[in-house]
């Protein structure tokens, strides 16, 4: 199992391997996107 938490993706960014980073890039981006969901409404 794949853990989804902010902290292990951030420590998975500097992995050597291209599909942990793009996995922790996509989890990061998740989270981002969860998170301030109305800041494009708002332009």
């Amino acid at each position: 199992m794949i853990k989804s938490d902010l902290a292990t993706a951030y420590r998975q960014l500097r992995s050597p391997n291209i599909k942990t980073r793009k996995h922790a890039l996509r989890v990061l981006h998740d989270a981002k996107r969860r998170q301030q969901p109305m800041q494009l409404a708002k332009r």
